[in-house]
């Protein structure tokens, strides 16, 4: 057995130690042994444990890699996960004002992937183990919404009815103001009689919607989101932030950050319009996004809204073709790029002369280098928020200001 002592957190959760030796379910200050394989340690056990260390609230906790941090108190995370944006900012030379971190409560994630398959007397559903494939059930879900919770007995149906015995299906459940709105990729070729089959289990089941692969099977009710006063029916399986409190905290931060800064605004990686029809409440808007599917929701949701300005729409690869600086003639932008960051379009962004930037991001690394941009440019970072809408993992999300000095 290999004794060490626990000096920080790493960015996906896992303690760390000198040399460096990776240690999962651990924390700061503890002195944990194990077996040591290469860099990692299996097998740990908490010698010395850290006042910070809780009783995880989830019985699956120590099979399920669902969650990396039920073992560490609230206010620890909260504190660490603020730090790991400080860290990457001060990593580029950057300081800021940083807002009380807003975290999600238990039970009220809205979406899922769950990994099903089959097995000698049926089905299983639920999530991989840690660094496995391994699928671990997880009735008693302390991170799903109770509404979601039905989607396993579905995935492991699912499962039974389209997949072969060797092979795994990947289940995204979502829920939407019409019930559950499930997509699931990997299975069996969609031939005329699984058709008719999933067809039929999705009237029996309730779901809003079904998509196998590619396809709409059926829907029984549109699959809904509300966004502002506009509701959108989302392309099946597409982006949606994961609670309804972690979206609604990302939108005031970015209704904050913009005030009242004119009557136009530019929202780049818009995707269905989580922040465009909001904001379009009080300002013209134009939405641009890489995927036109996404757009058509959006501006279907806009047209049948009541009280909303004008919004238009733009298909465009960012990463690509990123909006340039003279076409962002705008009074604010909202950028809401994916976990890669927008290093093209910021450098665009900081050769506009856009008053106001919301930065929505969900990598504090990423973001700290697109910053680190803008500030060279001239632009003031104003402020962090960082949001917490992945709870009990080592995801980060935020929104930052950033004003033309």
């Amino acid at each position: 057995m290999t004794e060490i002592q626990i000096e920080r957190l790493g960015h996906q959760g896992d303690g760390i130690a000198q040399g460096p030796v990776f240690a999962p379910l651990t924390l700061p200050g503890e002195t944990v042994s194990g077996t040591l394989e290469g860099t990692r340690l299996t097998d740990v056990r908490i010698v010395s444990p850290s006042d910070d260390r809780v009783k995880p609230p989830c019985r699956h906790y120590k099979s399920c890699g669902g969650c990396q941090l039920q073992h560490a108190s609230d206010a620890f995370v909260a504190t660490w996960k603020v730090d790991v944006v400080k860290q990457a900012l001060a990593a580029q030379g950057l300081e800021a004002e940083f807002r009380p971190i807003v975290t999600s409560p238990p039970k009220s994630r809205r979406r899922a992937v769950f990994s099903a398959r089959r097995t000698k007397k049926g089905a299983l559903a639920g999530f991989h183990a840690r660094a496995s494939d391994v699928v671990i059930e997880i009735p008693n879900c302390q991170l799903l919404h109770p509404d979601v919770m039905p989607a396993l007995d579905v995935a492991r149906a699912l499962a039974e009815i389209g997949t072969s015995r060797k092979g795994e299906i990947s289940v995204t459940a979502t829920l939407s103001e019409g019930g559950l709105d499930i997509a699931v990729s990997g299975g069996k070729p969609l031939d005329g009689s699984l058709f008719d089959l999933l067809a039929q289990q999705t009237e029996r089941w309730k779901l809003a919607r079904l998509t196998w692969g590619d396809e709409v099977v059926a829907m029984c009710a549109p699959a809904t989101q509300s966004f502002g006063a506009a509701k959108v029916v989302p392309p099946p399986g597409s982006f949606l932030q994961a609670t309804h409190s972690g979206e609604a905290a990302l939108l005031a931060a970015v209704k904050e950050a913009v005030g009242d800064q004119g009557k136009s605004g530019v929202d780049l990686f818009a995707g269905c319009g989580t922040f465009t029809l909001p904001l379009a409440e009080a300002a013209q808007m134009h939405a641009v996004e890489g995927l036109r599917d996404m757009l058509t929701a959006l501006d279907a949701g806009w047209r049948h809204a009541e009280g909303l300005k004008k919004i238009t729409t733009e298909t465009r690869d960012l990463f690509r073709y990123p909006l340039i600086a003279e076409d962002l003639k705008f009074d604010f932008a909202v950028i809401d790029p994916p976990r890669a960051g927008a290093e093209a379009q910021t450098a665009e962004l900081a050769k506009s002369n856009i008053p106001v930037i919301a930065f929505v991001s969900c990598n504090p690394v990423t973001f700290a280098r697109d910053a680190v941009c803008l500030v060279g440019s001239g632009y003031r970072l104003d402020w962090v928020q960082v949001v917490d809408q992945f709870r009990w993992s080592s995801h980060i999300e935020l929104v930052a200001r950033f004003s033309a000095a």
